[in-house]
């Protein structure tokens, strides 16, 4: 069996299944003022489409962001062997830390305290464990199992020191990944940069989906969530204003064809997730859409409704390996 080494992408816009697929609000006319812009931000592909009145600034709005996603993946990108995370896992500590990975790791405590340690960036050892075993293609299930047993012990985010002078593990063998939410952060920083050049209508795909106010037509952005089982097909439409809508699926990523081993690992007990197809979540902020889906993914139902009460207004789609759509809502404000 081999690794799948290249994760497959939440979203139809980007060919991919079991995720979200932006959907056309209806047929309209050709309006001269969407730039549309296709790209990549942390290996994945990425899109914007942004509505302004001038396409020549629309076009230098974009080269800016560009080089804002350039910036943020040197921090944040874990393929890059001199960005600050990945320094950070060769050295176990880094001093003078950005200041965006300072509050973003602020922002991690904060949902792995909500989510009771469901949501935990330093599953890095679990998954260089999976890696490992499936790249040599060892056959032998009760060595994975020994492996990621002695993982477990350096999973653990009260073990990540963090200030804003240095970032330290507590103990030797820990690691950090922050796939489950940096694309999330880096969308909301783009659309960011879109309002402070005063725009008031986007859609920004940096890996998870962010709109900001309407479409050109004035109509809501529309967002379907796919089925996870059935390539191609719409399992639900999402219209959004001002909201951001991400997704986590135990397929998106496989060690192996079967699909039991994945990338979205309990932190507790180091298994891979394995009671839903797909869950998305639909919030005030990527970031936090991204951050809670993969928490979301490796909750039990009323474990994650739990969680649903405590938030301001979020939505939240699961979708079983039978189909079955389940919705929880918090009507706060």
């Amino acid at each position: 069996m081999q690794t799948r080494l290249s994760r497959r992408r939440m979203l139809r816009i980007s060919a991919a299944t079991a995720g979200l697929a932006l959907l056309p609000a209806g047929v309209r006319a050709a309006v001269p003022t969407v730039v549309h812009w296709q790209g990549r931000a942390l290996g994945a592909a990425a899109s914007l489409t942004l509505n302004h009145p001038n396409p020549a600034e629309a076009h230098r709005l974009i080269e800016r962001i560009e080089a804002e996603i350039r910036r943020l993946e040197r921090i944040f990108s874990l393929y890059l062997p001199d960005s600050e995370i990945a320094v950070l896992n060769r050295d176990g500590a880094i001093d003078s830390p950005s200041r965006e990975l300072v509050e973003l790791l602020y922002a991690c405590r904060a949902y792995w305290e909500i989510t009771d340690g469901m949501f935990d960036p330093t599953v890095q050892p679990l998954w260089e464990t999976y890696r490992r075993h499936f790249a040599s293609r060892a056959s032998d299930a009760g060595a994975l199992e020994r492996s990621v047993a002695a993982a477990l012990p350096n999973v653990g985010f009260d073990g990540l020191l963090v200030d804003r002078n240095r970032i330290a593990f507590a103990r030797p063998g820990m690691g950090l990944t922050l796939n489950g939410i940096a694309q999330g952060s880096i969308t909301d920083r783009i659309v960011d940069m879109i309002k402070a050049a005063g725009l008031t209508s986007c859609l920004a795909d940096m890996g998870e989906c962010r709109a900001l106010g309407t479409a050109a037509d004035g109509s809501a952005w529309r967002v379907g969530i796919d089925d996870p089982l059935k390539s191609g097909e719409v399992a639900k439409i999402i219209e959004i204003r001002d909201r951001a809508v991400a997704t986590s699926s135990p397929l998106g990523f496989r060690f192996e064809d079967s699909g039991r081993y994945n990338h979205l690992l309990d932190p507790l007990s180091g298994l891979s997730a394995e009671s839903y197809s797909s869950v998305t979540v639909v919030g005030r902020c990527a970031e936090e859409a991204d951050a809670l889906s993969t928490a979301f993914s490796l909750m039990g139902p009323e474990q994650a409704r739990e969680v649903v009460m405590k938030m301001r207004k979020i939505d939240v789609f699961f979708i079983d390996f039978q189909g079955k759509i389940t919705e929880f809502q918090t009507e706060k404000s």
